[in-house]
């Protein structure tokens, strides 16, 4: 008999903000394949009767290669194990989630998908960030910071982004935040455009670097900003008060 797949979203850190659904399928899983964005709360908690294989990347070091962990996936399930893939945040957003759908299914087997709370949602509302504002933004754009290196050409389009009056989230983009901010200034973006990194999400060492789009690489480069972290460019910027309580206090999701 074969098994069964099942996609898991951690949401965006805690098991706190874990859905019922994906806390249920974790306790029975038969084996969990994770990486490492879901954090050490939710990781240190996975039953240990369950098969753990770690499929993160590490200072870009891939424990395993997409491939392997695909052929894996497929090689459990035919044994009739039940399989939950977890991810961080959302596996369809920026999670590779629809590739391993299209392997799953491609064999045969049965998947289901799980959705979690993305990062690019929860991130800057703990800090009181909100993405849409009546006064501010009608529209979010949520973009990766690293496209497909085996691209011909970048499959985003920057001139609308520039000139677009909603509000960008970016995923992964500390590394190329410089150029990120450059394409967006060519194009038309006013320099003045405020801007938030948010490092760690939800994590107790979270921190929030704010300043000007025409300014933020130089920012982000001398205070030190590391990944992984979201990013947030838009008038909506201007609510963050780094005085105020955070709204999701970092490290209290339980």
């Amino acid at each position: 008999m074969t098994g069964k797949v099942y996609l898991v979203g951690s949401g965006p850190g805690g098991t706190g903000l874990l859905t019922q659904r994906a806390a249920e399928l974790l306790e029975s899983a038969d084996v969990i394949f994770f990486d490492q964005l879901p954090g050490e709360e939710i990781l240190s908690s996975l039953p240990k009767k369950a098969e753990k294989i770690d499929c993160g990347k590490y200072g870009g070091h891939h424990t395993l290669e997409q491939r392997e962990i695909e052929s894996l996936m497929v090689d459990r399930a035919k044994k009739g194990l039940t399989i939950v893939r977890l991810k961080g945040g959302d596996p369809f957003l920026f999670g590779r989630g629809g590739e391993e759908l299209e392997t799953v299914r491609a064999a045969g087997i049965a998947v289901e998908m799980v959705p979690g709370i993305s990062s690019a949602l929860a991130v800057p509302a703990s800090v009181g960030i909100p993405l849409t504002h009546r006064k501010y933004a009608s529209q979010v754009t949520i973009l990766t910071g690293h496209e497909d290196p085996t691209k011909p050409a970048s499959a985003l389009d920057w001139k609308l982004l520039a000139q677009g009056r909603g509000t960008i989230v970016i995923l992964m983009g500390v590394a190329n935040l410089t150029n990120i901010a450059r394409a967006l200034l060519a194009h038309g973006k006013k320099p003045e455009t405020p801007v938030a990194i948010i490092e760690r999400g939800l994590r107790k060492d979270r921190r929030v670097t704010t300043g000007p789009l025409s300014g933020i690489g130089e920012i982000a480069r001398n205070t030190g900003v590391k990944p992984p972290a979201v990013i947030v460019i838009g008038d909506v910027v201007r609510l963050y008060d780094p005085e105020q309580p955070d709204l999701i206090p970092p490290g209290d999701t339980k």
